[in-house]
């Protein structure tokens, strides 16, 4: 599945039931008074937040939302049923815009969150609304008036504590379900992961909450590979991890990866670049014991890096208690 983080749809609330034009018939009362019903209000369309969707990848194919009706009114002065709302749940994280207009609408923060984004029309009105004392049979009614019609843009960036950086194929998604609840997809081939997902990493009774983006590659900030879309997605984090495959499979430089991490950072948002962050050099299980920590005291003096390092293995857990501490403390300074 590819995952889509912005969406264009239409949204469409329901028209007013028309009035009803109508008189009172009963046996030996042949000049019997109006007696018309209103209609029903059209449906309004709302968005409301929903904490368990993290993709807007249902937009893609379903791109129309249309609430139902009101129903005309009848004789005997019985209005219309009122339409049902239609109520559309999108993921937190998303901006509402008005394509038309560009106006940012609002933005979904928290879950049940409600925000009418289409009002439904007004109910029209029976002849029994138009009955003076001059005009005992009138005539006259309304049509129900049109809902509002929109075309909407949809903008979801992930809400996570924690994002997670680092190459294709670097361990992240094995990370994340290593230390939470979360199950992405794990193999050995670049871009495993194609679409966000986040974990709940507990400790105690607290939580943080993690995301896993796709890797990214040299010139992610300009939009090679799956580009700047999933940069975005970390501008929401309050820190960082950055996890370095030591051994890459391709015979890759770590060092260099991890530079080229950063500089796509630095290139694309330099506030996201200075978010404060941890390192964790993954795959030490794959190192012989007596090599560990030349190989990465190493590593360690070609980059850039002041911060706390952790020494993990995201397939057996090889340090992985420690840097959930790590990240707790860091969540902590920085919440």
């Amino acid at each position: 599945m590819k995952f889509v983080d912005s969406a264009s749809i239409r949204i469409e609330a329901g028209k007013g039931g028309a009035g009803c034009l109508g008189f009172r018939r009963e046996k030996y009362i042949p000049d019997g008074g109006p007696d018309g019903g209103d209609g029903g209000d059209g449906g309004h369309v709302y968005f409301r937040g929903q904490e368990g969707l993290n993709t807007l990848s249902e937009f893609r194919f379903n791109r129309l939302f249309r609430a139902k009706n009101g129903q005309p009114g009848q004789g005997q002065n019985k209005r219309g049923k009122s339409a049902v709302h239609l109520t559309v749940e999108i993921p937190l994280g998303t901006k509402v815009y008005d394509l038309e207009t560009d106006e940012l609408i609002g933005e979904m923060i928290e879950h049940d969150q409600v925000m009418l984004v289409a009002k439904g029309g007004f109910h029209g009105l029976g002849n029994t609304r138009f009955k003076s004392s001059i005009n005992r049979a009138p005539r006259k009614t309304t049509p129900g008036t049109p809902g509002e019609a929109r075309e909407i843009g949809l903008e979801l960036s992930i809400m996570a504590d924690i994002g997670l950086l680092g190459m294709p194929n670097a361990g992240k998604s094995s990370l994340i379900r290593q230390i939470s609840s979360a199950r992405p997809k794990v193999a050995d081939y670049p871009f495993t992961t194609l679409h966000p997902s986040l974990g709940v990493v507990s400790l105690n009774d607290t939580h943080i909450v993690m995301a896993d983006i796709p890797g990214l590659i040299e010139d992610a900030s300009e939009g090679v590979g799956l580009g700047f879309e999933f940069l975005k997605h970390l501008s929401r984090a309050k820190a960082l991890l950055h996890v370095v495959d030591i051994l890459p499979a391709d015979a890759s430089d770590p060092a260099q990866n991890y530079s080229t991490i950063e500089n796509e950072l630095a290139k694309y948002d330099q506030d996201l670049a200075n978010k404060p962050r941890l390192l964790a050099i993954n795959k030490m299980d794959l190192l012989p014991e007596s090599d560990r920590d030349k190989i990465v005291k190493d590593f360690l003096n070609k980059i850039d890096y002041q911060g706390k390092v952790f020494n993990i293995s995201a397939l057996n857990g090889l340090g992985c208690k420690d840097l959930v501490y790590g990240l707790f403390q860091l969540v902590e300074e920085n919440g």
